[in-house]
């Protein structure tokens, strides 16, 4: 695992609580999908996808390109109609609510490519996500203390910030709305090294505050770094589920589904 380069401020508010929480200590899943189909107009993408996680923590969707990862995240965000299996978050049954109930129930997404609003300034983008138009004092303070640089950009409109700059917005934003979960959609991708780790640090952070993160990665060295539950998926469904450590003792899971030597 690498070491570190950052590190966040010692000043760290408390995270406003949910009064669902109680439904994590008695070991429910926060999320589980059950047999889930899904797809776009005739093409069926999805086929009977399980997964569940209810823990403190990250777990990493893994698999080659086009296999169903992202169309997994908009199944759950409401974005892609699913056709059978049911979707649960939190006790609700989102298979077949509008796409604005997943965030209102609090899902939070950073999808790929960013989709900030490039002519809305920071504090408005950070706006953009939450319910009342406005970011809780504390949720700023903790947003600004993990990306100082939005502090220092506040201002300044979201297309005039660097491509690493706007990582950390679209991080924020979901933030912003103080999620019980957040997805994201390989959040470091095409970053420097050092915004990579901060947006790295930032993930583990979230999740040292209690937000699940169900993560897409391709880099296998992140994803062994950062997740502690992995689910490998091909041809539209999950055909592996193990901890990180499972596939550093076995590296011909990853060769065989992933085609991936260690």
């Amino acid at each position: 695992m690498r070491a570190p380069a950052w590190r966040s401020a010692s000043r760290k508010p408390s995270w406003p609580t949910r009064s669902s929480t109680a439904s994590i200590s008695r070991g429910i899943p926060v999320l589980t999908l059950e047999k889930v189909n899904a797809g776009y107009g005739h093409s069926h993408v999805l086929h009977d996808v399980d997964l569940e996680f209810g823990d403190n923590q990250i777990v990493a969707l893994m698999g080659r390109n086009g296999v169903g990862k992202t169309t997994t995240f908009n199944a759950i965000m409401g974005l892609v109609p699913v056709t059978s299996g049911r979707i649960l978050f939190d006790g609700h049954d989102l298979t077949r609510l509008p796409a604005r109930s997943a965030a209102l129930l609090g899902i939070g997404f950073v999808p790929q490519g960013r989709r900030i609003f490039p002519e809305f300034t920071v504090m408005e983008n950070l706006r953009v996500g939450t319910r009342s138009g406005r970011v809780p004092s504390d949720a700023l303070d903790w947003i600004f203390a993990l990306f100082p640089r939005l502090k220092e950009r506040v201002s300044q409109a979201g297309g005039s910030l660097s491509g690493g700059e706007q990582q950390m917005l679209a991080v924020g934003r979901a933030l912003a709305m103080q999620p019980r979960l957040i997805l994201m959609d390989e959040p470091m991708e095409g970053l420097s090294p050092g915004m990579a780790e901060v947006v790295r640090q930032a993930i583990v952070e979230a999740r040292n505050k209690g937000v699940r993160i169900l993560i897409i990665e391709q880099d296998i060295d992140e994803a062994l770094a950062l997740a502690q539950d992995i689910h490998i998926m091909e041809k539209g469904s999950i055909q592996v589920h193990c901890r990180p450590q499972a596939l550093q003792q076995d590296p011909t899971i990853l060769e065989r589904h992933l085609g991936i030597r260690l």
